[in-house]
């Protein structure tokens, strides 16, 4: 077996810590919602397992927009000038919270009323409590 080389030891660990990230962030989730009855944990397992990987990896692209920004400067070839473009990953970070926030969305749908979870009637805005409760 080869040696690895230093940048191949290195992504080998971010790979390791991210993974860990990933576990530490399902175990957070699923203590969230533990009160799911089986038949919906069931279903809800694969949401849980996509919504760890897609927050750890939007707290990397966080960080990296942070430290790079959301735009720079591009050009098509060295004749043409230089104009402003959105990064890719500000694009990838946009649609990955979207998506993200769509699963936690289904997710606090699954959880019994009760709980802080379960979308309330489409018809009931709660005013008429509101108004009632005076």
């Amino acid at each position: 077996m080869a040696k690895m080389t230093a940048e191949e030891r290195a992504k080998s660990r971010a790979k390791a810590a991210k993974k860990t990230k990933v576990t530490n962030e399902e175990k957070r989730l699923r203590k969230t919602y533990e009160k799911l009855p089986k038949d919906q944990m069931v279903i809800a397992d694969g949401l849980i397992r996509r919504a760890a990987f897609m927050r750890v990896t939007l707290e990397e692209y966080e960080a990296d927009l942070d430290e790079n920004g959301y735009v720079e400067q591009f050009t098509q070839s060295e004749k043409t000038a230089a104009y402003e473009r959105e990064r890719p990953v500000a694009r990838l970070y946009n649609s990955l919270n979207k998506n993200y926030q769509s699963i936690i969305k289904q997710l606090s749908d699954m959880l019994p009323k009760g709980d802080g979870g379960g979308s309330k009637d489409a018809g009931d805005d709660g005013f008429d409590e509101f108004v009632n409760n005076r």
